[in-house]
């Protein structure tokens, strides 16, 4: 055989082993797709039954008893998988996820393991953003882990908007997989990976991204892409530059981003509004949505940010943590966020 046709023999069949390794692992993600979805719909169902026919029936008061009879039960047949502890489990995941069809259309993406992380969650808004945003964005056991200890939740326009309202968004994205800004951008964006001490210049902090852009880009969240770092814009005969543009592909726009050392200024807005209206004229692909933009600030001024209504111009105004803080200091200054916001949006700053 000559060395050509051995060539080609030996392409043939790296093509052939290929195919067959890609039809072996679909075959295995289908299979473990499968058995996942299966044994949590069983859970869920094992979990309504026993808080319909024992824990919330007539049989309340010893309830418990009668789950420890039927754990005991189901270990010896079918193992450790049953035990009283994890039975309880079952019971408090039917509570927390009442409707049949959206744990349905979560399990093809969550695992078990994903379910348990959820449980110990006790708002129910909270447990349904973080389930429907690993669904969406695809987290794996351990970022869902990472991003409820970094608060995600608290750190997004969510969690800070009237309860009727942030429901009617997370339905939303339930149905349509709709991702709006406020389910994308956070206040504050938690930089500590980027290693910088007390005192640094604005162009520190924007090297020090660009180093890690990586773990930026997952800190902004799903679908982020980075496009220019000091973006040139000549307008007239002036020339102006944007620190960091960005495309969000969940989102359908262009992101431009503006890094500040100090607290927010008002002077910021009329710089951002002529990033954004730019892009918008001179950027904008067919089919995008306009640009939005970023403004990150060591501090923020909440009274001045309320007056000059950033939202309807598409900025955003957060706040950038380069040291984490404790969880409690942390989980405070959101707390009081959330509070401050919640008031402004039902009028109780109104005059």
């Amino acid at each position: 055989m000559s060395r050509k046709n051995q060539i080609s023999k030996n392409k043939s069949s790296n093509g052939l082993l290929g195919d067959i390794r890609r039809m072996i692992e679909e075959s295995r993600f289908s299979v473990a797709v499968s058995v996942n979805a299966a044994l949590t719909i069983l859970y869920w169902r094992i979990g309504k039954r026993i808080n319909t026919e024992i824990l919330k029936g007539e049989r309340a008061d010893y309830g418990k008893e009668i789950l420890a009879t039927l754990s005991q039960q189901l270990t010896q047949e079918y193992g450790n998988g049953f035990s009283y502890s994890a039975l309880t489990r079952m019971v408090k995941f039917a509570d927390a996820f009442p409707e049949t069809q959206i744990v349905a259309t979560l399990s093809q993406t969550l695992s078990w393991s994903h379910f348990r992380e959820l449980l110990p969650l006790d708002k129910p808004l909270q447990r349904d953003f973080y389930a429907e945003m690993c669904r969406v964005e695809g987290w794996s056991v351990r970022t869902l882990r990472q991003k409820i200890d970094s608060m995600l939740y608290e750190r997004t326009a969510l969690s800070k908007k009237p309860e009727e309202l942030a429901k009617a968004e997370l339905k939303e994205l339930r149905t349509e997989d709709k991702l709006v800004p406020d389910l994308v951008f956070r206040d504050p964006y938690i930089l500590d990976f980027l290693g910088l001490k007390d005192r640094y210049l604005e162009k520190d902090l924007e090297d020090a991204i660009l180093r890690e852009m990586e773990s930026f880009l997952l800190e902004l969240g799903a679908g982020f892409a980075f496009l220019a770092r000091q973006k040139r814009i000549q307008i007239d005969s002036d020339d102006f530059y944007i620190d960091l543009l960005l495309f969000n592909r969940k989102l359908k726009r262009l992101i431009a981003i503006d890094l500040k050392l100090g607290d927010f200024k008002a002077e910021y807005k009329g710089q951002m509004e002529l990033y954004l209206r730019w892009l918008d004229k001179y950027e904008r692909q067919p089919g995008e949505e306009p640009p939005l933009g970023i403004i990150l600030c060591a501090g923020k001024k909440h009274e001045q940010i309320k007056l000059l209504e950033l939202n309807q111009s598409g900025i955003h105004v957060a706040e950038y943590l380069t040291v984490l803080p404790p969880r409690e200091m942390l989980q405070e200054k959101l707390h009081q966020a959330i509070e401050l916001s919640r008031e402004r949006l039902s009028g109780g700053h109104n005059e």
